[in-house]
């Protein structure tokens, strides 16, 4: 098994994945939903509160979801959560209730799209979930550890939750190469230090895992590789830039 899934599983029952728009938190709330599920079928349930993006959205994938054994909910499935009136189906919150469940959610782009997290801070106790924030140093907003900092303090003011974990998703898309990945591992092993916030792991294309893995042993770094399944780019992302 996959050293970071294992952990995942063997982890908090609730993941909570923010970030800002274009960080690749919904390719990476999609991913591990997926593998997950296939370590641990039918206890995988993928919350879509992203209320501000409708392009990147989980619901794309909803019947593939689904057919892997992973619960759906939130206003893409056909329950409507909105900021001014959120409300979870009753199966979503037996499923957050319940520490057998692993459950992903997937927050807004941004400090106001994340805000939507404060109705639900029941679920969401002192040391019983993940808050992840998913960096990508290509995006201007957190290109530098300025900027990035800015973006993290600015989300906990929103949620008054404390991000628990770093995730690098350094990439350009289709045309992200394995130094890329590396060069967002250097940039987020950074912030850790500066923010005392825990890098929880590094994001690769399925296609780049290897590669960045050997580059990984070379330098004798120490940190989990989460593999991307790139299952939310639309065909227009994949023509040359």
């Amino acid at each position: 098994m996959d050293p970071y899934i294992e952990k995942k599983l063997a982890g908090k029952h609730i993941t909570a994945v923010v970030g800002h728009f274009g960080s690749g938190k919904t390719e990476f709330s999609v991913s591990l939903a997926f593998a997950l599920a296939r370590e641990f079928p039918e206890r995988i349930a993928l919350v879509d509160l992203d209320i501000a993006n409708p392009y990147f959205r989980s619901r794309e994938l909803a019947q593939r979801l689904r057919q892997s054994g992973i619960a759906v909910y939130g206003s893409s499935y056909g329950y409507e959560i909105t900021a001014e009136l959120p409300a979870l189906d009753p199966a979503a919150r037996a499923a957050f209730e319940n520490p057998g469940f692993r459950v992903i959610v997937d927050v807004g782009g941004d400090q106001s799209g994340a805000k939507i997290l404060n109705q639900y801070r029941k679920y969401l106790k002192d040391g019983e979930y993940e808050l992840l924030c998913i960096i990508n140093k290509n995006r201007p907003e957190t290109s530098t550890l300025e900027g990035a900092i800015s973006h993290i303090n600015a989300i906990e003011e929103q949620t008054q939750l404390k991000i628990t974990g770093l995730v690098s998703n350094a990439h350009f898309v289709t045309q992200t190469r394995a130094d890329d990945v590396m060069q967002g591992y250097y940039f987020t092993r950074e912030l850790s230090k500066t923010t005392m916030i825990p890098l929880a792991s590094v994001c690769a294309p399925e296609s780049l895992a290897d590669e960045v893995a050997k580059q990984r042993e070379k330098g004798g770094y120490m940190f989990d590789i989460m593999v991307l399944g790139l299952y939310m780019r639309p065909s227009w992302l994949d023509r040359k830039l």
